[in-house]
């Protein structure tokens, strides 16, 4: 089963849900803003990612901009910061099987889904 972590105030997350529809596979969207996941699942989410938890952080939001901006965090702080303030974390996110993408272009979707 396909994974969405999607944000609906998003375009880009709106335009990945729809090529995800559109797959005619099962899915399960996951608004992370309200559905916040526990830090044992999102270190999954970023082994299934490959990516560092800085490279998972929005940098031009104003709450990374107003408490971490210039500090020097471990990828424990990175996390914590994003699942506290989960409007931090990259959206959207695909999953399926043990590799996910995060859909900037929306065409890293549909490579994943092939």
């Amino acid at each position: 089963m396909i994974k969405i972590y999607h944000n609906p105030r998003c375009r880009k997350s709106r335009e990945g849900l729809a090529i995800v529809e559109a797959s005619g596979e099962d899915f399960e969207i996951i608004n992370y803003l309200e559905e916040v996941p526990g830090k044992k699942e999102f270190r999954k989410v970023l082994g299934y990612l490959s990516l560092s938890p800085e490279q998972l952080i929005r940098k031009n939001e104003a709450i990374w901009k107003e408490k971490f901006k210039g500090r020097v965090l471990s990828d424990d702080e990175l996390i914590d910061a994003m699942l506290e303030y989960p409007k931090l974390i990259e959206r959207p996110i695909v999953i399926k099987g043990d590799k996910a993408v995060i859909g900037r272009p929306p065409e890293k979707i549909i490579e994943l889904l092939k």
